[in-house]
């Protein structure tokens, strides 16, 4: 199993980044997946979930609900974070996660984004 997030880096304040998390060696479609992220010094956050087939996703944390959208393409075996109006609160580490006990416990290496002006 592996995960392997892409897409992070260095944007302004109101900047836009789409991440990406290509997993293998599972059967992706079948597996609901996660988004996370983690500051320094802080818990990781679970972000928000998409199902299966894409057609049902949440997010969880207030601050990013009218901001960021979840998506996936089974085809590519990818799940999308796209993140607008980024702020300085966003800067991060972020990583997706399979919704699936015995998976949960893979991870990729994240990738970084920082939000600074």
């Amino acid at each position: 199993v592996h995960l392997v997030e892409s897409g992070g880096g260095l944007v302004q304040p109101g900047g836009s980044l789409r991440l990406a998390c290509v997993g293998s060696g599972f059967s992706f479609d079948s597996y609901g997946m996660f988004w996370y992220r983690q500051s320094p010094g802080k818990k990781r956050e679970e972000l928000g979930w998409i199902n299966p087939t894409g057609r049902a996703h949440t997010l969880y944390v207030d601050s990013v609900k009218d901001r960021f959208t979840i998506s996936r393409d089974n085809a590519k075996n990818t799940v999308f974070l796209q993140m607008n109006e980024l702020k300085p609160e966003d800067t991060a580490r972020y990583y997706c996660n399979i919704d699936s006990t015995p998976l949960r416990d893979y991870w990729g290496q994240g990738t970084q984004v920082t939000v600074s002006s």
